[in-house]
């Protein structure tokens, strides 16, 4: 049991760097792609790229960790997170912003392999213990709120006339430390997996039709969508009304605690209150996220509406896929979850590539005002939801 925990706090160790590195990408990225760019529309294609490679790369890098092992797979992919950072920080010094791209996407296939962290910690403990490792893992994100934004802060002007090279020049040493503490780990065998009969699951086209199914994603892949978007576009409506980037790297400091502190109790709150409630709460949350941040641009402004979107996150997203796990049959669970995955990450790609037109072309109130009819398609769909009866699926696990 002590080497399963400490196995589980490897992994803890190294979720907070991964998402130190994310949450540093956040606060700066669009600003440098901004600075770099000739077209400012294009200033979160970055990020964009990032979602877009994590997205591409999550199915090939869970069968591929299937043959080679996990802990070379992991080791494997913070080796293509140091060359990502490497390049970034040399694309900053060179003020190419392709180059640029091309390096946070090497990251964005890091993140492919890294969100697997919490799910291996799971598969190394007992099945009482398994909510608590994926809770001890989690602590990484909690910890990575404060680390990524104040590293990007202290870290801005190191490197000569290149502002935030140095930035990005830490996120190599974090990959380093990565794959270091990923070196201590002693993971048990992968037993052989149980081939699931064909015959026995439905088709996908069947699962997706489910009224829960469609209301899970669309919590899920919108709620995403919508912190993604705000988010993205946070740094540069600071940036434009004047804001010193130390506030900036605050507000997404704090964002970041909005999103993972509340995973401590919100599988709690679930419990108590009903999944309904929890995704009700969500989106009253976006809605008074947009509602703060049309009334106000001062720093507290920015600080209330930036929790108020992460906790809204936080509930959509673990509501959303909570409810999926009702939808399908153990041997369905695979296909799901990927095309569950897909739809979510896709509209994150997407959401973070408008972000930069929609604030540069419309300005910080568009951007807002943009958002509300998606928050609106939320709450319709948990009107719909109210109205169906309970189908769910008793042998999903």
């Amino acid at each position: 049991m002590n080497s399963i925990w400490r196995n589980t706090t490897l992994l803890a160790l190294s979720q907070g760097l991964m998402v130190s590195t994310i949450s540093l990408i956040m606060t700066c990225s669009a600003l440098v792609g901004q600075a770099l760019a000739t077209d400012k529309s294009l200033s979160t294609l970055p990020v964009a790229v990032m979602f877009i490679t994590t997205m591409l790369i999550s199915m090939p890098a869970s069968f591929f960790m299937a043959k080679i092992g996990h802990k070379f797979g992991f080791m494997l992919a913070s080796i293509i997170g140091f060359l990502g950072g490497g390049l970034s920080t040399y694309a900053i010094i060179q003020q190419n912003f392709w180059l640029f791209v091309a390096g946070i996407g090497l990251i964005g296939l890091f993140n492919g392999f890294g969100n697997y962290f919490r799910f291996v910690a799971a598969d190394s403990v007992e099945v009482s213990q398994k909510s608590k490792a994926i809770s001890f893992v989690m602590v990484g994100g909690l910890a990575a709120a404060f680390i990524g934004p104040n590293l990007a802060h202290i870290a801005k002007n190191w490197i000569g006339n290149a502002e935030f090279a140095g930035s990005y020049a830490l996120t190599m040493l974090i990959y380093l430390l990565i794959f270091t503490t990923l070196g201590f780990l002693k993971l048990p065998k992968a037993e052989a997996e149980q081939k699931d009969k064909a015959s026995a699951a439905r088709p996908l086209r069947e699962i997706v039709k489910q009224p829960l199914f469609i209301v899970a994603v669309l919590c899920a892949m919108l709620g995403y969508g919508v912190m993604s978007l705000v988010m993205t576009a946070t740094p540069l409506a600071m940036h434009h009304h004047a804001h010193a980037f130390s506030d900036t790297s605050f507000v997404i400091e704090w964002h970041f605690l909005g999103m993972f502190a509340p995973s401590f109790f919100t599988g709690y709150l679930i419990r108590e209150w009903g999944l309904k409630t929890i995704l009700w709460l969500g989106v009253l949350m976006g809605f008074a996220c947009v509602g703060i941040n049309l009334i106000g641009h001062t720093i507290w402004h920015f600080w209330l509406a930036l929790v108020l979107l992460g906790i809204s996150w936080n509930f959509l997203f673990i509501g959303g896929t909570s409810l999926l796990t009702e939808t399908y049959h153990p041997n369905e669970r695979a296909k799901t979850q990927a095309i569950n995955d897909f739809l979510v990450f896709s509209t994150v790609a997407l959401s973070s590539l408008s972000a930069g037109y929609l604030q540069h072309q419309f300005g910080w109130r568009m951007v807002n005002v943009g958002v509300l009819p998606i928050l609106g398609l939320i709450m319709l769909s948990l009107f719909w939801l109210s109205f169906q009866k309970s189908n769910a699926v008793t042998t999903a696990s």
